[in-house]
């Protein structure tokens, strides 16, 4: 069965920092590529970063260069996303998406359910 199972999220004062974790099962972990997107309230999904299977492509919105880094750990079959330097403007639902596009098989595509990042004072 294919889980993505987020987790992390929670309350942070702005100039804070949190680490999301993205735990992957069910499913061949380095054939996919994986994406952090986020929902801000009454927002649309927004791309934060994104990683590629091997981990060697690496894109990061504009907003959070510098302060967001991706990165993915094979034995753990986990995607991370260190978070530091937090903003308000950070809030949001973050979600973990893999994707995996092949001639024979087309696109595959799984979403976590996400974890709420809060940041305020």
């Amino acid at each position: 069965e294919v889980q993505l199972v987020e987790s992390g999220g929670g309350l942070v004062q702005p100039g804070g920092s949190l680490r999301l974790s993205c735990a992957a099962s069910g499913f061949a972990f380095s054939s996919y590529s994986f994406t952090w997107v986020r929902q801000a309230p009454g927002k649309g999904l927004e791309c934060v970063s994104y990683i590629s299977n091997s981990g060697g492509t690496i894109h990061y919105l504009e907003s959070v260069k510098g302060r967001f880094t991706i990165s993915r750990d094979s034995g753990e079959n986990t995607v991370f996303l260190q978070m530091t330097s937090l903003k308000p403007e950070d809030t949001a639902v973050y979600y973990c998406n893999a994707q995996r596009h092949s001639l024979s098989d087309g696109v595959m595509d799984f979403w976590g359910t996400g974890t709420l990042v809060t940041v305020s004072s």
